[in-house]
């Protein structure tokens, strides 16, 4: 049954929902420039990734317009895109705020992905913090991150986007300094603090906040306002809605009566089946001329 006919959704609202799929976390069983033409066969016409070229902050050309072309053809829109950020998925929890080669990569990262963000009309940027390195004096690390993240807000708005910062979970990323909902907001402030731009933004990831036990009722109605974009996963597992004890039909519910109307990404496992038929706890969808949009 799909996770919004439990009556929890005031009527009309999950047809008001847009989803984007995080293809860096779904139809990973597919290259990475099928999975732009998956996601639309599924019905969705927008996707986000993490920053797709781990090993790299600066791929070739080819393999930039390679995936550029897989995301046109396939008629989605590319809505948020990571900047360089380590080995993700793997140890790294962000390269900004980590002295030396990582923070140097991501320096050379942020026009690349500015670039490449603005030529698909993509306007929203994440930059993960970076964890805490053993023997570095943290406010030297704090410095430094709102050094790049001043660059990286800067790039964003030269080409119309806003800024994300994350809180993750302290469970899986012991090391990350931004474990809750207030920490990453605060970053957000002093960016915008030193830029003036105001498109220092909250990414509101669900499944990290419910990992670290925080209120997600309280979460919302206060941060919701300052809020650039929302992810989703079950809790426990990080699967599909429906498979865990989230209450995530009315947690987004919750959501746009307190005013976002932004995208919801879908930054989930599918567990063991095909990505493909990880989305049935949608509700039914709308015949859209292309497909089935969502």
């Amino acid at each position: 049954m799909p996770l919004f006919e439990s009556g929890t959704f005031a009527s009309g609202t999950a047809e008001d929902l847009r989803f984007s799929v995080n293809l860096s976390i779904l139809f990973t069983e597919l290259p990475l420039l099928e999975r732009p033409a998956a996601a639309a066969a599924a019905g969705f016409d927008a996707v986000e990734l993490w920053w797709p070229w781990p090993d790299s902050p600066t791929p070739a050309p080819a393999a930039l317009d390679a995936l550029r072309r897989a995301i046109e053809d396939a008629g989605v829109q590319l809505t948020g895109l990571n900047f360089y950020a380590g080995q993700l998925p793997g140890p790294a929890r962000g390269a900004l705020s980590l002295p030396g080669e990582e923070s140097e990569r991501f320096r050379a990262n942020v026009e690349v992905t500015a670039g490449f963000a603005a030529s698909l009309g993509c306007t929203a940027l994440n930059a993960l913090y970076g964890n805490r390195v053993p023997g570095v004096d943290p406010a030297a690390q704090d410095a430094l991150a709102l050094e790049n993240l001043v660059l990286a807000a800067r790039a964003a708005d030269r080409i119309g986007a806003i800024l994300l910062v994350e809180a993750l979970n302290r469970i899986e990323s012991p090391h990350y300094p931004l474990v809750d909902a207030p920490a990453a907001v605060a970053v957000a402030d002093r960016v915008n603090e030193v830029t003036g731009l105001g498109n220092a933004t909250f990414l509101m990831d669900l499944y990290h906040l419910s990992m670290n036990g925080e209120d997600l009722p309280r979460v919302i109605d206060t941060y919701a306002h300052r809020t650039g974009h929302v992810q989703i996963a079950d809790n426990p597992g990080r699967g599909a809605p429906g498979t865990g004890s989230l209450p995530l039909a009315g947690l987004l519910d919750r959501l746009r009566k307190a005013g976002y109307d932004g995208r919801i990404g879908l930054e989930y496992k599918p567990g063991d089946r095909p990505s493909a038929e990880a989305f049935d706890w949608l509700p039914p969808l709308i015949p859209h001329p292309r497909g089935t949009p969502r």
